[in-house]
């Protein structure tokens, strides 16, 4: 089994939930360990599982590791033996031949063990995926199942806070997840009794917060060379809109070629930026944006920010940046929870494609086209506002150039349904009426 996804999604936590006391080998690679540091960790960790292990016998490579850990596996009962290896990525140090041994491991001994489970983990996702998954050598199609864990929904993120007694509403919650998303450890920090904007003050923005000092170790943990993950990240964070791949050479500073196509990749596996096709056009044009929540809160209000310590999270509250801030990530959050917005939409049973939609001759752009099988397209329009949106007569005439330049550009010969994405919805008035065809709110985000 191979489990994968970022850092601190909860994957040790899981597999450890699941197999319990049926692990009898863990061991848990060492970030930027050589191959003999890494042998003397497995060692340690052996010595733990096997008493009979003596003492100053560490292995020379990583075949007579696993012959190790062969005799002792040997040595148990038990109808189920479960061996792990956390964070794998770190401990195929280069030239170490440790993949090279682990197939060996596999192939000669343990795959005719009826009673042996091999777990693999790793938050490197572009790793897990070419190296494990893909693999080409003597682990090809001997993943018997995978999993990729991403960070909890809105609505799993309210049953985490519930679960850990955090009672707040849907607005507040919805302010924690646009702050950190639905990584599991961030959201476990929560405590009770106080609200979104305190937590927010205390973790961001007081001395000892984390999340002030998250951001510098979480892309270097994860990717060699991870200045250009960074220089990418910080990019596409000061363009809302997105970025091509010609857009990303010219604005970050990393060169075309190979390397850039593997940073790209491995960005996206691990749930940093995702990739959308613009409606109408090819592979070849694909947008990239920002989707992870922390990093684009971290690089807007923490990184070279003077102003902390207490309230300063609500100082900046209906600031012309928080505002700019706010409509990003919540127009992320729905991008994210695409599935809700159809089942909202009544059409969670019909084929759909989403896209997104520009015209730069005519500076129109359509973040969301949700483009269905039964000859409709939803163009929507997200709205982040604290109170019902009010549909004014300006909004209304945007909404229309918006709706005729698509139909005029496209020649769509489908039907175009005007659809707003808000928070708490639509304030009837004379400009809405029979002009918006479908509204979604906050609350149906957190249905699926």
């Amino acid at each position: 089994m191979a489990v994968y996804g970022r850092r601190r999604v909860g994957k040790t936590f899981l597999i450890r939930q699941v197999y319990g006391k049926q692990i009898t080998f863990q061991m848990t690679g060492i970030a930027r360990a050589n191959t003999s540091q890494q042998l003397t960790n497995f060692f340690s960790v052996i010595k733990e599982f096997d008493k009979g292990v003596e003492e100053g016998n560490v292995p020379k490579n990583w075949f007579e590791a696993f012959g190790m850990l062969k005799n002792h596996l040997q040595k148990l009962n038990g109808a189920k033996k479960v061996v792990f290896f956390d964070e794998l990525p770190w401990i195929d140090t280069p030239r170490s031949n440790f993949l090279s041994a682990l197939e060996h491991f596999w192939n000669s001994w343990a795959s005719n063990r009826p009673d042996i489970i091999l777990v693999v983990c790793g938050s490197a996702a572009s790793w897990m995926i070419n190296k494990v998954i893909n693999n080409r050598g003597g682990l090809y199609n001997r993943v018997t199942q995978r999993i990729r864990l991403l960070p909890f929904t809105l609505r799993e993120t309210e049953n985490f806070l519930r679960a850990g007694k955090v009672t707040l509403d849907r607005y507040q919650i919805l302010q924690l997840y646009m702050v950190v998303g639905g990584v599991p450890f961030y959201l476990s920090e929560i405590r009770q009794g106080m609200s979104a904007f305190q937590e927010i003050d205390r973790l961001a923005f007081s001395p000892n917060g984390f999340l002030a000092t998250e951001y510098n170790n979480l892309y270097r943990s994860l990717f060699n060379h991870a200045d250009r993950h960074i220089a990418i990240v910080e990019t596409l964070a000061g363009k809302p809109q997105g970025l091509s791949r010609e857009g990303i050479i010219q604005s970050s500073g990393v060169k075309d070629g190979g390397t850039l196509t593997t940073v790209l990749r491995e960005l996206e596996e691990s749930g940093f930026i995702n990739k959308s096709y613009p409606f109408g056009k090819k592979i070849k044009d694909s947008i990239y944006r920002l989707s992870d929540q922390y990093s684009l809160f971290y690089l807007k209000f923490i990184k070279d920010q003077h102003r902390t310590g207490a309230g300063s999270w609500l100082s900046r509250i209906d600031s012309p940046a928080w505002r700019a801030w706010s409509g990003y990530a919540y127009e992320s959050i729905c991008l994210q929870h695409i599935g809700a917005i159809k089942k909202a939409l009544g059409v969670s049973g019909v084929y759909t494609e989403e896209s997104s939609w520009i015209d730069k001759d005519r500076s129109v752009q359509i973040d969301l086209l949700i483009d269905r099988r039964d000859h409709v397209i939803n163009l929507c329009e997200v709205k982040f506002t604290q109170q019902p949106f009010v549909l004014t007569k300006p909004h209304k005439e945007e909404f229309e150039k918006k709706m005729f330049t698509f139909k005029e550009e496209t020649q769509t010969r489908k039907s175009v349904f005007p659809t707003l994405i808000t928070t708490f919805g639509l304030k009837d008035g004379v400009q809405s009426l029979g002009f918006i065809q479908n509204v979604v709110t906050m609350d149906d985000l957190f249905q699926s």
